[in-house]
């Protein structure tokens, strides 16, 4: 079988656990529909984080040495790929559809005169064509493409798949990097972010979104305090982080993260299309707005019409009566 390449993000390769993030198992699962998995970690990768990878397919470990990569923004990435592509001439080279993972495949696509596709949902085999699936448009229509120019490099949406263990033995083999020649930007001061106690809205098997009906940022307090009696990612709309009442990072929608997770609470989030693409695939979904004609109740299983300044409160004491009990 062909080789495919899975650029591992450079948080989980960092973590002295070995804990591999759930989008990189998606990648691990969507490459072995195309061939032979293959992981590109930039930097070393501890035994546990090289179980990890093959449990989930991955048949090779691609590594390299940590220092060449310590002041590269992106460049080094990008280098690394090209070096694993002139050793393992892949089908294809899948990378998490993020801003960083972006840029990479586009330079990737630069260097090599290779064909990019962003924002993948899906990907299969056509003979031996990789074939693409995007959902567009605010997930109103389905488009399938392939590129027409070198191996493709696509980047795919977080929580787009299930990750489904195929285990595998993993060789680790150590790619040398080319130094990056020229002007570039470099890394003067690494600044770890901060870590609270919910689960990331992209791995969350629940997530509490507010939107603009919250009306202000100490509202907030209120999702916040719903999602720790759940134990649940919070999240918000657009306009709720267009409005400084939340950090973009917690953006759920089509320009922000993507989520499926198990349960979906949107309050005060009156469901426009470009919202609606980035949670529609949760397993259940439950509205909150005072608005009854609001578009998110047409893809709601459970909906509330009121005050989510009256309804969360009493929500939050009945959860917490249940749990005391």
């Amino acid at each position: 079988m062909a080789d495919v390449l899975v650029l591992v993000d450079s948080v989980d390769s960092g973590s002295s656990d070995g804990v591999v993030g759930k989008p990189t198992l998606e990648l691990l699962t969507l490459a072995g529909r195309l061939g032979s998995p293959v992981a590109v970690v930039a930097g070393s990768a501890s035994a546990a984080a090289v179980e990890k990878l093959a449990q989930f397919g991955a048949t090779a470990v691609l590594t390299c040495d940590p220092a060449a990569l310590a002041s590269s923004v992106v460049v080094s990435v990008v280098s690394l790929l090209e070096a694993a592509i002139a050793v393992r001439s892949p089908v294809a080279v899948l990378i998490e559809s993020t801003a960083e993972g972006k840029e990479i495949a586009g330079r990737l696509g630069v260097r090599l005169d290779a064909g990019v596709l962003t924002d993948a949902v899906d990907v299969a085999l056509d003979g031996s064509t990789v074939v693409v699936e995007q959902s567009v448009f605010g997930g109103s229509t389905v488009v399938h493409a392939r590129v027409t120019r070198g191996q493709p490099i696509v980047t795919v949406r977080p929580n787009s798949v299930t990750p489904v263990a195929a285990p595998a033995t993993a060789s680790v083999v150590v790619v040398e990097v080319p130094v990056a020649e020229g002007r570039h930007a470099s890394v003067v001061e690494r600044t770890a972010p901060e870590v609270g106690g919910r689960p990331s809205l992209s791995e969350a098997s629940a997530v509490i979104a507010g939107g603009r009906g919250v009306g202000t940022a100490e509202n907030f307090a209120l999702i916040e305090q719903l999602a720790d009696a759940l134990g649940a990612a919070v999240g918000a709309s657009r306009a709720a982080t267009d409005a400084g009442w939340y950090p973009h990072t917690a953006q759920v929608g089509q320009t922000g993260v993507t989520v499926a997770p198990q349960l979906y609470i949107a309050c005060g989030i009156s469901g426009a299309i470009q919202h609606r693409a980035g949670m529609q695939t949760a397993k259940t979904i439950v509205a909150i707005n005072k608005d009854a004609e609001a578009p998110i109740f047409d893809v709601a299983d459970f909906g509330v019409v009121g005050d989510l300044n009256v309804v969360l409160p009493q929500l939050i004491g009945e959860i917490t009566k249940r749990k005391g009990s």
